[in-house]
């Protein structure tokens, strides 16, 4: 069964950050997602959003990303759409970062968030659907114990 999709159209700026997890948390807390679940999707929605106004737009401007978010019985669904220049993020999904066993001091900066999606994720689409990018994820929610 799947529930209604819940959707939301953020400005391409780093100030937009807190209403993206604001999204989300009220996301979550209507659809009586756990926390530990929750805090995954902020967690992708946050890398997402940060990675494409810093790399898809080139930093802010006018752009815009929309979320959409959508649960199923076992999984959370989000649905991540832009219109930066085309780009599939998939195969960054598939690279481990080079310094990731190196103690945290001796890292680079930055590097870390697609590897951290691809961690939280079980599956991702990806699709040029006219002039725009559109990313969707699907999370396997945390098993329920009875």
């Amino acid at each position: 069964m799947t529930a209604e999709a819940v959707a939301r159209t953020f400005a391409a700026r780093f100030d937009a950050l807190v209403e993206t997890a604001a999204f989300v948390a009220t996301f979550c807390r209507r659809h009586g997602v756990d926390s530990q679940d929750a805090l995954r999707v902020t967690l992708v929605v946050e890398e997402l959003f940060l990675n494409i106004v810093m790399h898809g737009y080139g930093g802010e401007g006018e752009g815009t990303v929309r979320l959409a978010l959508v649960l199923e019985e076992s999984d959370l669904m989000v649905v991540c759409e832009d219109r930066a220049p085309a780009y599939d993020p998939r195969p960054a999904f598939e690279r481990v970062p080079a310094d990731l066993d190196d103690p945290v001091e001796a890292r680079g900066v930055g590097g870390l968030g697609q590897f951290l999606i691809a961690q939280l994720v079980s599956a991702a689409h990806y699709e040029r659907a006219g002039d725009a990018n559109r990313l969707t994820l699907r999370i396997g929610r945390s098993r329920r114990r009875p």
